[in-house]
C-alpha cells in the first residue's frame, strides 16, 4: 500500500503494542467525526511470525467483520481512497510501542544540569539509560571508551554547553563517542543525537562525519535555569522510528503507509493530554496514565506545557520484574486484599514476563494483576514528578498536584471485570487531591487521536467531545 492521500473523511489508525494490535476506524456521522469501531488481534512481532503485518491484517479483518465495511481489496492492499459504496479509507495513521526499550547512553557535562536533561529526554520515549558519561564523573577517556564498547547502546544522547557556553569539554565527549563508533562494526554503531550548544554543530558533524547516523536538535539546556525538551523529543521519536524499522519486520511498511509519520504511542498520547490542558482550568493540570505491557506512560500537562515520562521498567509485560528491582514484594503485597503468599506473587510476576498476554484466571490472580497495576502507576507517577513544573498548585507538600481531569487507559483498566475495579485501582494508585474527574479511555483512543491531530485536528477534537470516553467518577 502507498501512503494515503490525506483528504476525505474516513481515517484508519493502527496501533501496534507489545501484546495487542488495534485497528480503529473513524468517520463522519451526521456531520461530525465519530469513533465507529475497533478490531483487536495479538501482535505478531515475535515468533513464529516475526512480522507485525500478520497482526495488522488480523486486526483489520476483525474490524471489517464488525463494521461490514470492506477495507482490504482483492489484491490484499488497503482500499485508498474510499469508494462510493463505503469501502476503503481516506486517511491512515500509525502508532507503535512494540519491541524492547532502546538502550541509551546519556552524555553531558554537569550531572544535575545537562546530563539530567539528557536523561529526561530519553525518558520521553520507549528507552532506558544504561549508563551515563559526565564531565565530573572522573572517568578517564579509556574508561569512557570501554563503557560505550561494552554497553553496545542503540543510541547515544549528547547534551551540554549552554548557548555560547562551554565548547572544549563538549567536543572531548564527542571525540570519545566518535572513537568508540570507529572501533565498532558498522552495523553495531549507535545512532547519535546531539542536543547541546548549537555553535558546535559543525564541529560535531566533522568529528562524527560518516562514522554513524547522527541527528541534531535544539539545545535541551540553552541556559542553566532553562530546560526545553520538546524540540528534541521530535528527534527522539524519529530515532525510535528509524531503529524499529530496522529491527522489527513490517515497521518500515507501516511507516510508509503513515506517510513517514509513524508515531511512538507515548508521543501521540502526550499530544492529546497537552491539548486537553489548554481546554480545561489553567489553574490545574491534566494527567494521562497509560498502563501498557511495554511501559507505563505518565503524561502531565499544565496550560499547554507537557511533561512526558515513559517507564519500561514499570510495564506489565517483559519489564514487569522492574517492580521488584525498584521496590519490594511487600510494596505489591499491600495492594492485594486476599491472603496470598509472597512466593505466589513472585511466580505470577515472572510468568507474566514470559507470557505478557496471559490473563488472570482466578480471584487471586486478578487481585495480583490489579495490585501490580497500582504499584506500576504509583512508581511511575513518583518518577515522573521530577519533570513537573515547580510552580503548580498542590494541596500540600508531598501531595499530588491538582489535576482536572485524570485520563487513564491500558488493558488492565479497560478490561477489568467492572468499571468499579478500574476506579478503585486508579484511586489507590494516584491518590488525587482537590476535586477531579476520573475518565477511562475504554477503547484506547487517545493515542490514535493524538496521531491523527496533525493531519485532521477536527477529527481529534470532535471525537474527544463525543461519548467515546467514560467518566468514572468525580472525586473530592
Amino acid at each position: 500500500m502507498e501512503s494515503t492521500d490525506q483528504s476525505g473523511t474516513s481515517l484508519l489508525s493502527i496501533d501496534v503494542g507489545e501484546v495487542n494490535t488495534r485497528a480503529v476506524l473513524f468517520d463522519v456521522v451526521e456531520g461530525r467525526y465519530r469513533f465507529l469501531a475497533i478490531g483487536t488481534a495479538r501482535t505478531t512481532a515475535q515468533a513464529p511470525y516475526n512480522h507485525i503485518g500478520e497482526g495488522i491484517n488480523r486486526a483489520i479483518t476483525r474490524l471489517e467483520d464488525i463494521t461490514g465495511r470492506e477495507l482490504i481489496g482483492d489484491d490484499d492492499r488497503l482500499i485508498v481512497p474510499s469508494k462510493l459504496d463505503g469501502s476503503g479509507i481516506d486517511m491512515f495513521v500509525g502508532t507503535l510501542s512494540a519491541g524492547p526499550p532502546l538502550q541509551v547512553i546519556a552524555v553531558g557535562l554537569l550531572e544535575d544540569i545537562s546530563l539530567a536533561s539528557a536523561q529526561r529526554l530519553v525518558s520521553t520515549t520507549y528507552a532506558q539509560v544504561v549508563d551515563t558519561l559526565g564531565l565530573n564523573d572522573r572517568k578517564k577517556p579509556e574508561e569512557r571508551l570501554d563503557i560505550i564498547l561494552s554497553q553496545r547502546p542503540d543510541v547515544i544522547v549528547i547534551a551540554g554547553g549552554t548557548e555560547n557556553g562551554a565548547t572544549n569539554s563538549v567536543i572531548r565527549m564527542v571525540e570519545s563517542v566518535g572513537l568508540a563508533c570507529s572501533l565498532m562494526a558498522p552495523e553495531q554503531r549507535p545512532e547519535v543525537l546531539f542536543a547541546g550548544n548549537k555553535a558546535l554543530n559543525e564541529e560535531v558533524e566533522t568529528r562524527l562525519g560518516t562514522l554513524t547516523k547522527h541527528y541534531f536538535a535544539p539545545n535541551v539546556r540553552p541556559a542553566i535555569e532553562v530546560e526545553q525538551l520538546s524540540p528534541a523529543q521530535t528527534r527522539m521519536a524519529e530515532i525510535f522510528r528509524s531503529i524499529r524499522s530496522t529491527r522489527i519486520p513490517g515497521v518500515g511498511n507501516l511507516d510508509e503507509w503513515s506517510g513517514m509519520r509513524l508515531t511512538p504511542t507515548s508521543t501521540a498520547f502526550g499530544r492529546i493530554i497537552q491539548f486537553l490542558s489548554k481546554v480545561y482550568d489553567p489553574a490545574k493540570g491534566v494527567l494521562g496514565i497509560d498502563v501498557g505491557a511495554s511501559a507505563t506512560t505518565i503524561a502531565a500537562a499544565f496550560d499547554g506545557e507537557l511533561s512526558l515520562g515513559v517507564f519500561p521498567e514499570y510495564g506489565l509485560g517483559m519489564g514487569i520484574p522492574g517492580l521488584l528491582e525498584n521496590g519490594s514484594i511487600e510494596d505489591i503485597q499491600r495492594w492485594v486484599p486476599l491472603e496470598v503468599g509472597e512466593d505466589y506473587i513472585r511466580d505470577y510476576i515472572f510468568n507474566k514476563k514470559i507470557y505478557p498476554a496471559s490473563l488472570p484466571v482466578s480471584t487471586e490472580d486478578l487481585a495480583i494483576e490489579q495490585a501490580l497495576a497500582r504499584q506500576a502507576i504509583r512508581r511511575a507517577i513518583f518518577a515522573a514528578e521530577d519533570g513537573f513544573p515547580k510552580k503548580i498548585g498542590r494541596s500540600g507538600i508531598g501531595m499530588l498536584p491538582w489535576f482536572e481531569p485524570i485520563l487513564a487507559t491500558g488493558s488492565v483498566l479497560t478490561r477489568a471485570p467492572s468499571v468499579g475495579h478500574s476506579l478503585l485501582t486508579l484511586l489507590d494508585a494516584v491518590q488525587p487531591t482537590s476535586i477531579t474527574t476520573i475518565v477511562l479511555d475504554q477503547s484506547n483512543l487517545a493515542a490514535p487521536l493524538g496521531a491523527a491531530a496533525p493531519i485532521n485536528p477536527y477529527l481529534s477534537v470532535q471525537v474527544l467531545e463525543s461519548s467515546a470516553f467514560l467518566s468514572l467518577a468525580t472525586v473530592i
